[in-house]
């Protein structure tokens, strides 16, 4: 008997720590910088990329897009589930202080460790830039956070993440045969500081500069697209992350962040026209198709999603990524862009449907 609750409790003690293992999902989500409009489409992202985001999720997108514009104010921000409830639970009084205690690592511990088992995410970046068709370039800013309390008692039992990024970019592209075929590539000069650890949930938690893994390095990203001139615009399209397969250098006191792996993400979509101002973009994608995350389910690597114009203002939006459904809601002009957004991601290692993270984004950009 003892045996066997001996068994069971190592058991559920390993199911524990794979679905609240802290990572940054690269698997499914490559991107240097993610699209609130991409996210709503389940990630799907590969052969429709037609705006400023082209260019982490597929350069050749540079080719389609259709105005040039210079926007200073873009930005992305996301919480999930976990932190809300975490930090506007109990008292009225404690919502506003827990809620501002979250965006530092030990604020985020002293919220957690009453709230066991809730994963706290938040990302904000960044991306002025000036982009028109063939050209773009801006800066990233990037900063993500996890967080979670498994255990409050254990010495270990607060498991966090945290990943800084920022560096100018540029990307090119160009198209041939009238527009069917286009290339193109991105280039960054990235400069990442990452942080993930464990540590414990009753103690204070002092994290200075010299902890982080610093390291700086050249990343580009490639990508093409065949569309096909005929009825509904069939296109095929694949994306190489890490082109030159560049690793950080000119690291800290405690070494380099590791290596952004070379994958390679592919799609195919579909556009009919629905009337004379309106059509719907559908579109499925399979990233990491060189299984270097082999780790990650297969069946959580399939990507769908769907987007309907109206009169290319307004937008409404759907996908499946990661096992989750996902859903967003579009505004567009030359002079603002406004993205509300729902996804959600799976925080177990390789199954499918393990455990749901719900995340909520707001995007908005504005320039000229």
């Amino acid at each position: 008997m003892k045996k066997s609750v001996l068994l069971l409790t190592i058991f559920i003690f390993s199911i524990t720590q794979s679905a609240f293992a802290i990572d940054f999902e690269d698997a499914i989500f490559p991107e240097l910088a993610t699209s609130g409009r991409a996210l709503a489409m389940g990630n799907a992202y590969v052969s429709k990329a037609d705006d400023a985001s082209s260019v982490f999720y597929n350069p050749a997108g540079l080719g389609t897009i259709r105005n040039t514009h210079f926007h200073l104010s873009n930005f992305h921000f996301e919480v999930n589930k976990g932190l809300l409830s975490s930090g506007t639970g109990g008292a009225i009084s404690n919502a506003s202080k827990n809620v501002t205690k979250m965006f530092s690592l030990d604020g985020t511990r002293q919220v957690l460790k009453n709230n066991v088992g809730k994963i706290a995410h938040s990302r904000f970046h960044m991306l002025p830039n000036f982009t028109s068709r063939y050209f773009s370039f801006g800066y990233l800013l990037a900063k993500r956070t996890r967080a979670v309390v498994t255990d409050p008692l254990l010495s270990t039992g607060f498991e966090y993440a945290d990943r800084f990024d920022h560096g100018p970019y540029a990307a090119l592209n160009i198209s041939l045969f009238g527009g069917i075929f286009k290339a193109g590539i991105s280039t960054i000069f990235l400069n990442r500081k990452e942080l993930i650890g464990k540590a414990d949930p009753a103690a204070t938690l002092s994290v200075g500069s010299n902890s982080y893994q610093k390291g700086n390095a050249f990343i580009s990203t490639a990508g093409g697209k065949i569309t096909l001139p005929i009825v509904f615009l069939p296109t095929f399209s694949a994306t190489l992350h890490n082109a030159l397969k560049q690793d950080f250098k000119n690291g800290g006191s405690v070494g380099v962040p590791a290596a952004i792996k070379q994958s390679i993400d592919v799609g195919f979509s579909v556009t009919p026209q629905i009337g004379n101002s309106s059509r719907i973009h559908f579109e499925v994608d399979y990233k990491d198709l060189s299984n270097q995350f082999s780790d990650v389910a297969a069946s959580r690597k399939l990507l769908l999603g769907m987007e309907l114009d109206l009169s290319r203002i307004f937008f409404i939006r759907a996908g499946y990524g990661d096992g989750f459904g996902s859903f967003g809601l579009g505004v567009k002009s030359q002079k603002i862009e406004f993205d509300i957004t729902t996804y959600a991601v799976d925080t177990t290692s390789a199954s499918f449907r393990g455990h749901e993270d719900r995340r909520f984004a707001l995007s908005l950009s504005s320039g000229f």
